[in-house]
Formats: structure tokens, C-alpha cells, sequence
């Protein structure tokens, strides 16, 4: 059980970290959206515990178990995820406001 400044806080930091993850990504990449196309395999990747080629050899148990893991997420854990999309998204209008705007990056 989270308290509530550890929510806040942690909620705040996934919004950051992707935010300027996804505007690195964005800048370097000249891809507007990149971070917000990764992000869902980053989620999958802090969710479940399955190694990547798992998906692969074993799909069946591997996306069951997944899918086990998603509807068992704690609100919690869903606001701090849903924090970090939406930082994801905001990198991308923000590339798009300074492009349309004249600013060059890289």
C-alpha cells in the first residue's frame, strides 16, 4: 500500500522521466510520436517478469500470463503507468509546437 506523497511523487516522476526521455527521443530521431509508440513495450517490460523471447517461443502462456498480470495491476500502479504515457504524449506536442513554430533541434 502506497501512501499518498509516495503516489504523488512517484506519479510526478514517471511524467518527468518519460517527458524527457520522449523529447531526446523525439529531438535526436525527428520522430514526433516515437516515445509514445515505445512506451506500451516499456510497460510491458516493468510489468511482467517473462523474458522477452518468451513471447516468441512460448506465446500462449506468455500473453496469458501477461494478461494476468495487466488485470492485476493495483489502481496505484495504473495511475503511475497512465503518468508516464502522458508524458510520453506531452514530449510529442511539444516537439510539434516548436517545429511548427520555426524552432530546429538537431
Amino acid at each position: 500500500m502506497l501512501s499518498l506523497p509516495v503516489l504523488l511523487i512517484s506519479m510526478l516522476l514517471f511524467l518527468v522521466l518519460f517527458f524527457g526521455i520522449g523529447f531526446l527521443l523525439n529531438m535526436l530521431l525527428r520522430m514526433s510520436w516515437i516515445m509514445a509508440i515505445i512506451y506500451p513495450l516499456v510497460c510491458i517490460f516493468i510489468i511482467d517478469d517473462v523474458r522477452f523471447i518468451q513471447y516468441f517461443q512460448n506465446p500462449g502462456e506468455s500473453f496469458a500470463e501477461l494478461g494476468n498480470k495487466i488485470t492485476s495491476l493495483a489502481l496505484a500502479d495504473l495511475l503511475i503507468l497512465s503518468f508516464g504515457l502522458i508524458g510520453a504524449i506531452l514530449a510529442g506536442v511539444t516537439i510539434k509546437m516548436l517545429r511548427k513554430r520555426g524552432y530546429q533541434m538537431f
